[in-house]
């Protein structure tokens, strides 16, 4: 329990902050120009994180909104209530689960639809040879041919979008102060070292995104629909009165709108 309240500390006192929340967008969107140069200009070597088999991806990047939706649901109901004792909050507060969950469903159906729409099925990946009797992706690699389209990068756009989810929810941390002989303690702590743990992962694997896979302006429009989600829920509309809200916080407004306006 002592190796977990201190990994915690460590959470608290990196990604609750509000630098990091006002900087992390920047810093994944020059990670992944920088990596992207790296791809274009001095590609690495194959390795175990070039690898789409790799653990990493597997169980974790494919299905990374499972595990988002997963661990934030428990953590959003139980600092909330903790702060507000109010369940009709907390039930408002958790909407915001339903709302990011509906935008990567309308995200990535969108991405699947351009990747249809643009492409082409072809006998071979140097994409020689048009199959044109092969008019969907599924089809063509069914019958062992090859799919070409715009193929917008969904793991940029999941990965942003679910880590910057994180460290807003994450704020409420500020608040939160609670019996260390508590259960409730005890849940929350054992919450910020997952969620923690899971932001890290998330972007890792986006750095290996933008270094390993995807043309660059795949992945800049990924990142991009990425920081739409973002902001246009914690950075618009969630400042206003009909909305999910943003975590309970003190003066968590004014705060917030500070933080966007620099």
């Amino acid at each position: 329990m002592e190796h977990l309240e201190r990994c915690a500390w460590f959470l608290r006192g990196t990604l609750v902050r509000t630098a990091v929340r006002r900087y992390l967008p920047w810093a994944l969107v020059a990670s992944m120009l920088a990596g992207s140069l790296v791809k274009e200009l001095s590609p690495l070597p194959e390795s175990f994180l070039s690898n789409k088999r790799n653990v990493l991806n597997g169980y974790f990047l494919k299905v990374a909104w499972a595990w988002t939706f997963c661990l934030l649901l428990p953590f959003i109901a139980l600092t909330n209530y903790h702060l507000t004792g109010k369940a009709g909050l907390v039930l408002r507060r958790l909407s915001t689960l339903l709302v990011s969950t509906a935008i990567w469903y309308v995200c990535t159906s969108l991405f699947s639809n351009i990747e249809h729409y643009t492409g082409s099925c072809y006998q071979s990946p140097a994409l020689e040879g048009v199959r044109e009797e092969h008019r969907s992706k599924q089809q063509c690699h069914r019958e062992g041919g090859f799919w070409h389209g715009f193929d917008i990068s969904g793991h940029s756009f999941l990965l942003t979008f679910c880590a910057l989810m994180i460290v807003e929810e994450m704020a409420v941390l500020h608040e939160v102060k609670t019996d260390r002989s508590h259960c409730l303690h005890t849940a929350i702590t054992a919450l910020v070292v997952a969620l923690g743990f899971l932001t890290f992962v998330w972007v890792w694997m986006f750095l290996c995104t933008a270094i390993y896979f995807h043309d660059l302006s795949q992945k800049v429009f990924g990142t991009l629909f990425g920081l739409l989600g973002w902001y246009g829920t914690y950075g618009f509309w969630y400042l206003k009165f009909f909305s999910p809200g943003l975590p309970p916080q003190s003066s968590s407004l004014i705060l917030k709108q500070d933080s966007y306006k620099k």
